[in-house]
């Protein structure tokens, strides 16, 4: 079950989520692979967060995934999560970091 958890300093206050969650949902489901029933998305705004010293509008998300990530599904996580929140919350690419978490790496190696 991939869990998209967002976090901005953008308030949500008057926004329309509804659409936000669905590209969201959309998008990782597509990249990783795993059915739409099974994505989690996390959003929330009006977080105390600087980026670079700046309150400009900026945005955290971690995403953990059991499977289905790898160099290039990062790539394509990054670019096409980073269009969406700038096309719909006005964050710059240049100001949103995502950090990838797949549970199952290491797995081969491990002693449980």
């Amino acid at each position: 079950m991939p869990c998209l958890d967002i976090s901005t300093n953008v308030s949500l206050e008057g926004i329309n989520t509804d659409s936000i969650f669905s590209e969201l949902t959309k998008a990782v489901s597509q990249i990783i692979g795993k059915p739409e029933k099974f994505v989690m998305i996390l959003l929330k705004g009006s977080v105390t967060l600087t980026f670079g010293g700046s309150k400009e509008p900026a945005a955290l998300a971690e995403i953990v995934s059991m499977g289905g990530i790898n160099t290039e599904v990062k790539r394509k996580l990054i670019a096409t999560l980073g269009s969406i929140l700038e096309n719909k919350l006005y964050i710059p690419r240049t100001r949103f970091v995502l950090k990838v978490f797949d549970t199952t790496m290491g797995r081969l190696n491990s002693k449980l």
